[in-house]
């Protein structure tokens, strides 16, 4: 039996996906007012336990059952006001779990993390799996949260629990176009005018799910894996996306001045309605930055290929348009 929190979500929702192909029994975790849409397909294959990672007593009753942990419930924000919920959800929920973890004989735990837990820095061209976390202006809320939450990992590894770890860039994947990384790809769909002048690292889901599978049945213990399809330009990515969605792509860079502009506004605009920013100071210095993630130790140790930008972005925007049109 393998424990998946965060099962209604992008990742969790296909690593269970992955796993039931592969014959495999999974427990999860359910909230009573929980969007299970996205898991239709999946969802009666499921032995459900309702609640959540704040219950000590409904994970140990989950993890009593398992050989296998899937920690992939987290909360991905960028607003000011999710900052509390976030730190409870991605730390203390992490904590939680790991905790009632090592009460049981559990055979290999997997933590879904970011890449945004291995930090940013100027004076970093390219990040691996073995740079160290640097306190830096560039580092998000969210990414300390994740950061925070690998230390409650390592820390449950000092304790006796197996442990690995896998470090996503920006996921794609069919999922609410209103949520997390799918916004880009509504973004594109909506025909805005104008682009970032930065990066984006990105990898397909079903590359997530698959080497997660893989690890978790690894001899392999105590290790991290960057998992990153390769890194371009918002311009490439958004005019690739609307090509997808026969829309029509972005023609105006935002310059710096701008979305510093943009996010004072966000936040008035937040302010007075109450509403979450749709930029947040956060977001709108990151869509500027470019940083570079090596995948190599993923590739080398499980030789593994992964799928090309727009091999992805032809199977997503499909799923997509078939979903909202």
């Amino acid at each position: 039996m393998i424990f998946i929190t965060g099962i209604t979500g992008l990742v969790g929702s296909w690593i269970a996906r992955e796993l039931l192909a592969q014959n495999h029994t999974i427990i999860a975790l359910k909230r009573p007012n929980a969007d299970i849409s996205f898991i239709k397909d999946i969802e009666k294959k499921i032995e459900w336990i309702e609640g959540d990672i704040f219950d000590v007593a409904i994970l140990a009753e989950a993890i009593e059952k398992s050989e296998f942990i899937i920690h992939a419930a987290a909360l991905v924000s960028f607003a000011p006001k999710d900052r509390k919920l976030m730190y409870d959800t991605n730390v203390e929920g992490t904590k939680n779990v790991v905790n009632v973890a090592l009460n049981y004989p559990i055979k290999k735990f997997l933590f879904i993390s970011s890449i945004a837990a291995l930090g940013r820095a100027k004076n970093i061209e390219t990040i691996t799996e073995k740079n160290e976390w640097e306190d830096s202006p560039l580092n998000s809320f969210y990414a300390k949260t994740k950061f925070w939450a690998e230390l409650e990992i390592w820390r449950a590894e000092a304790e006796g629990l197996n442990v690995v770890v896998v470090n996503p860039s920006i996921i794609l994947g069919d999922s609410n176009w209103e949520r997390s990384s799918t916004q880009l790809l509504h973004y594109a769909y909506q025909e805005k005018k104008y682009y970032p002048q930065g990066t984006i690292n990105y990898v397909d889901v079903k590359d997530v799910a698959t080497i997660s599978t893989k690890l978790l049945f690894s001899d392999i213990v105590g290790e991290k894996f960057i998992l990153n399809g390769g890194k371009t330009t918002y311009l490439d990515f958004l005019t690739k996306t609307a090509q997808k969605f026969n829309k029509k792509i972005p023609t105006k860079p935002v310059k710096k001045w701008m979305s510093e502009l943009a996010w004072r506004v966000g936040a008035i605009y937040s302010f007075f309605t109450g509403k979450a920013p749709l930029i947040t100071k956060e977001t709108a210095r990151a869509s500027q930055n470019d940083f570079s993630y090596s995948n190599q130790k993923t590739k080398e140790t499980f030789h593994f290929e992964f799928t090309p930008l727009e091999t992805t972005l032809e199977r997503v925007c499909k799923e997509l348009q078939k979903r909202y049109e």
